[in-house]
């Protein structure tokens, strides 16, 4: 038996996984990193700490498996997308924090250019929209306001890159400086009709074209590691994507209109478009889905700040459950929310509305909400949001019937019963809780030659459920309506 080792650095920890030719994960090992909040809207992390984890994963997770190490064919990755670490040319040392896509540092920045007039440019080149989600301002700020590492970015001797970039770098000791075009796709600086970085995008986010990484196919090679010494010998790194369109990718959404939503921290919802980019609807952004064997596949997606994060924060912030897993027994206990809406608008709201200046609200409460509700009202809150993402991509002729769902959050049986009917959809949740990490293996397996086609990845064995619409469509649209009049109350 062949193995693959797929690392997939996420928002809230790095894990390090053994997949094996079958698409089954083996084994896992995990390590959390910590989030810095250095001040209101601003997000860091440890690049050193993240790329610590992952020699130490590594290590951890090959010495429990000594008698497969030599069977390893190869290294996948895949990470958080739009975060950007500022390294070392020579020594991948990060010479600053890593900005993390939550981190809204960029927003005076994105309303200059705005103001300027230059989304339409924007939007026409990447498919995204001028907002400090993406990595461009993120880097345009560092550019502005650090003016000892933008000499060091200007002169060569420092890079900026994604963190898939900075992985390919660190783990080949300098060897590879190289990205995959889901990943550069996320910046603002990248025409995803021509495949290559825009020079007229750098020059108005102030980013030198030479600092950025070379952008390969998500098949590609890109270099040699021995995971720090974990592996016996070195392995070729293959296969790596970004996190969301490598689940899109592992759940096999390999034709046009297949659709598929990642439920985390946030939920991205991305629909297959086909092989010819298409401007995305209002509210939407344009993706590059992959690229493999030099054929581009493009997606439309529909970004939610906040899903598991909104349970989180009623933990963390209010109290209301000692553990996220409680959520699902507290809200069955109620028949609904009692009226309450829970707006999560926490970091704006995303996906279809793009507020960016919105706060979260509860409203509806009463002498008669409880706990109870409040919490069913923040499970209704993720329902509604992809409901809302569903109904535009319907709107702009790219209708969903199924939707293929993966992510810790499937785990809960009520939730998704609420995605399925306020969606008026099938979802297809699968049982595997690793979907972005199987997804740059099985990316992987194609360039490895461990399988020769996409027809081949199809037949990987998947086990999963299925959950069907059970609510009427007026009763969706009532519920629907009142969700949309809670929305407008916070902008």
């Amino acid at each position: 038996m062949s193995y693959l080792i797929a690392i997939d650095q996420s928002t809230s920890a790095t894990k390090v996984l053994l997949v094996d030719a079958s698409g089954a994960v083996v084994d896992g090992c995990s390590l959390e990193h910590a989030q810095h909040y250095p001040q209101p809207g601003w997000v860091e992390h440890d690049a050193a700490e993240i790329i610590g984890n992952v020699f130490s994963a590594a290590r951890e997770l090959c010495g429990r498996h000594p008698d497969k190490l030599a069977s390893v064919r190869g290294v996948s990755i895949t990470n958080q997308r739009e975060t950007v670490v500022v390294f070392d040319r020579t020594t991948g040392e990060p010479l600053r924090p890593a900005i993390v896509w939550q981190c809204r540092r960029g927003d005076a920045m994105c309303q200059e250019l705005r103001n300027a007039g230059v989304e339409p440019e924007v939007a026409e080149k990447t498919g995204l929209r001028i907002d400090s989600y993406f990595s461009g301002s993120k880097i345009a700020w560092v550019m502005r306001e650090e003016p000892a590492i933008a000499e060091a970015v200007r002169s060569g001797a420092a890079c900026i890159g994604t963190i898939d970039a900075y992985l390919v770098h660190r783990l080949t000791s300098g060897q590879a400086y190289a990205s995959d075009p889901t990943n550069a796709s996320r910046t603002l600086l990248y025409d995803i009709g021509r495949l290559a970085w825009d020079a007229s995008l750098c020059e108005r986010f102030g980013v030198p074209v030479r600092a950025l990484p070379e952008v390969r196919d998500c098949s590609a090679t890109f270099g040699e590691t021995t995971l720090g010494g974990a592996l016996p010998s070195a392995a070729p790194i293959c296969g790596v994507m970004g996190d969301s369109q490598a689940s899109l990718f592992a759940q096999c959404c390999y034709a046009q209109g297949d659709a598929k939503a990642t439920f985390g921290s946030g939920t991205s919802v991305l629909v297959n478009i086909g092989e010819q980019f298409r401007p995305a609807p209002s509210g939407m952004v344009g993706a590059l889905a992959w690229i493999v064997a030099d054929q581009p596949t493009y997606a439309w997606e529909g970004l939610i700040n906040y899903s598991a994060a909104t349970l989180a924060w009623l933990k963390d912030q209010l109290g209301l459950l000692s553990s996220i897993d409680d959520a699902e027994a507290l809200a069955s206990s109620v028949n609904d929310s009692g009226g309450v809406y829970l707006v999560p608008a926490f970091a704006g709201m995303g996906a279809p509305y793009w507020k960016p200046d919105a706060r979260a609200a509860i409203l509806g409460m009463s002498g008669y909400t409880r706990r109870e509700h409040v919490v069913r009202a923040a499970l209704e809150s993720i329902a509604f949001q992809v409901a809302d993402v569903v109904e535009a991509f319907a709107r702009s002729g790219a209708a969903v019937r199924s939707l293929r769902v993966d992510g810790g959050p499937t785990r809960n049986h009520l939730l998704m019963q609420m995605v399925a009917d306020m969606s008026l959809c099938e979802l297809q949740a699968t049982d595997e809780s690793n979907l972005s990490a199987l997804g740059a293996a099985m990316a992987g397996m194609l360039g490895l030659g461990m399988q020769g086609s996409l027809d081949g990845l199809r037949k990987l064995p998947r086990s999963g459920r299925m959950f069907m619409p059970t609510e009427g469509e007026a009763e969706v649209k009532r519920r629907m309506t009142g969700w949309r009049n809670a929305v407008e109350r916070v902008f």
